[in-house]
């Protein structure tokens, strides 16, 4: 009986052993991308990779922490970008864009960086735009505001941009009939008390969700350059 009971748990550690973290954080964010934050659960993933939770265990330990292991690896990919004759305003505008375009394929993904202030994901971010920072020539006391405010920015508009796509999926809402309708709501405010927000009703039935984000974070390199002179 005993040495039965030592075959079976010599077996059980190969099994855990040959399921790779890899494999199981691979299979962790297809199932994020298919069915949100709620969609993964241990048991979920356990008959994704046709395996025991243990197998799982052996490698994660718990949901939060596969979680954001799962957000490092879209962040690591993204941030991986090589690109050696751009000028810091490009490095910037580069990696800000791939950003943003991996939350929008991923929504959950800005929340599980929110969810990790100060972790691998974020850092990870923060390096490589405190990178070019440095390099724009900003004086090291303000390389951190700047790249501060550059983080926060990114996964802030970036974030509420992959939320808007959830809730619109969820709600099976059109963008452009989603818009429209909204803008048909802007037009009708009190002209006096929403002068700003009436007169956009026209651009916000037409504007571009990236290009907006990009505008921003010109708005913001430009205004790090100019403190820096």
């Amino acid at each position: 009986m005993t040495e039965n009971v030592t075959k079976n748990s010599r077996r059980a550690s190969r099994g855990e052993a040959a399921l790779s973290r890899d494999t199981i954080i691979d299979a962790a964010i297809a199932l994020l991308d298919s069915s949100g934050e709620n969609g993964l659960t241990f048991r979920a993933l356990a008959a994704k990779l046709a395996t025991g939770a243990g197998a799982i265990y052996w490698h994660v330990a718990d949901k939060d922490a596969l979680f954001t292991a799962a957000s490092d690896v879209i962040v690591a990919r993204t941030m991986g970008v090589s690109l050696p004759d751009a000028t810091p305003q490009q490095h910037i505008q580069t990696l800000a864009l791939a950003m943003f375009e991996a939350m929008d394929a991923h929504p959950w993904l800005g929340s599980a960086l929110s969810r990790a202030p100060g972790q691998l994901p974020t850092i990870r971010i923060l390096e490589r735009l405190g990178q070019q920072v440095a390099a724009l020539g900003v004086p090291g006391g303000q390389q951190w505001g700047a790249a501060c405010t550059l983080l926060n920015y990114l996964l802030g508009v970036g974030g509420q941009n992959a939320a808007n796509a959830s809730i619109a999926q969820v709600q099976d809402l059109e963008r452009e009939h989603f818009l429209q309708t909204m803008a048909s709501t802007w037009s009708q405010l009190d002209a006096q008390e929403y002068p700003f927000t009436r007169s956009m009703a026209g651009k916000l039935r037409e504007h571009d969700d990236r290009a907006d984000f990009l505008a921003g974070i010109d708005l913001i390199v430009r205004g790090i350059t100019a403190s820096a002179q």
